[in-house]
């Protein structure tokens, strides 16, 4: 394998790793969107 290859399957694992992490952002703010929902729903009792 040359240099190119271990170049390319770099790449292809760092941007791999930037698509999970976006994907686990877009996950952790749907949670806090239910959450933030939830609680507003239960604070529209006063």
């Amino acid at each position: 394998m040359g240099k190119e290859h271990y170049l390319f399957a770099a790449n292809v694992i760092v941007w791999v790793g930037i698509g999970c992490y976006v994907a686990f952002l877009a996950a952790a703010q749907k949670r806090l969107e239910r959450r933030l929902k939830r609680m507003e729903v239960l604070g529209d009792d006063d």
